[in-house]
């Protein structure tokens, strides 16, 4: 018999069928066994490890109902097949050659025992002087007409699971497909966000060392060092102040430190501005030193 589930395919089957609904173990066995068309049924010691297993990596969990435990999904779970929606598109074609392979074998074995029943049936006639249809002769054409009649239901459900299969994975590949397409809107988004961010945080970082620190801004308008002084006296608003004077300080240093290496790093910077920069930090440290040096 071929693999039904390549190696960790299961896994991210059983994922796939928790994210459908909640289920027990025993109901996992029973709808797997179904989705094969009767052709393939893993037992316990096949799924209840692995459905311990994906508990222990939080992938999914379980709570007790009427003495037995119902596995649910979680959202660790579902990011893992959003992760592996090509795989899990894979995955369906992989079963639906499965189904089709398991249906050729059993076509065959089918085939098989019917020819070797025909000629026994031939070998009896032929022993048979008076050819008399006894009762085992019955029997034989009836069984016979089941073998025949079981090979062709087999056959059609192998078509329909494979048209299924078909239809399944196409819609696998463009939920994909518009997963993908989400997480680039979002990713845009974000960055849209970051730069107007960045150009907020340019002038309050050039309006630092002029109406925080005491220096004068460089070179800048009238009308934005009104607007800088304005963004300055609000600067850093949103840290709420401590019982520990101290962290708060540590606090301020550190916004004011990303906030600088942020505008160079995304501005860049030359000589001539880490020269000024020099200036103005000088300015900064000589009158923080004072007003810390002084008494409260």
């Amino acid at each position: 018999m071929p693999p039904v589930f390549a190696h960790g395919r299961l896994r991210l089957y059983l994922l796939k069928l928790l994210d459908e609904a909640p289920r027990h173990g025993y109901e996992v066995i029973r709808l797997l066994e179904e989705r094969f068309q009767g052709l393939y049924a893993p037992s316990a010691g096949t799924v209840y490890p692995r459905l311990a297993k994906l508990e222990a990596e939080g992938l999914v969990t379980h709570a007790t109902e009427g003495g037995r435990k119902v596995y649910s999904i979680t959202d660790a779970g579902r990011a893992e097949l959003a992760d592996r929606g090509g795989e899990l598109a894979d995955l369906e074609l992989e079963i639906r050659d499965s189904v089709s392979e398991l249906a050729a074998e059993m076509r065959d074995d089918v085939r098989g025992a019917a020819g070797d029943l025909r000629r026994e049936m031939l070998a009896a006639a032929s022993a048979s002087a008076t050819h008399v249809e006894d009762e085992s002769w019955k029997a034989a054409k009836e069984d016979l007409r089941r073998a025949r009649q079981e090979w062709k239901e087999q056959a059609r459900r192998a078509k329909d699971e494979s048209r299924r299969a078909r239809e399944e994975a196409q819609q696998a590949r463009r939920q994909a497909k518009e997963a993908q397409e989400r997480a680039r809107e979002e990713v845009q988004r974000i960055a849209g966000q970051l730069q107007e961010q960045f150009a907020r945080s340019g002038g309050v970082l050039g309006s630092l060392a002029g109406a925080w620190l005491g220096g004068a801004p460089s070179a800048a308008p009238a009308g934005d060092a009104a607007a800088d002084a304005d963004r300055a006296s609000g600067w850093a608003a949103d840290l709420t102040p401590t019982a520990d004077p101290a962290r708060d300080l540590d606090r301020l240093l550190d916004r004011f430190r990303d906030e600088v290496r942020d505008a160079a790093r995304d501005r860049g910077v030359t000589a001539a501005q880490v020269a000024e920069a020099r200036g103005h930090l000088a300015a900064a440290t000589a009158r923080l030193g004072t007003t810390f040096g002084s008494k409260p």
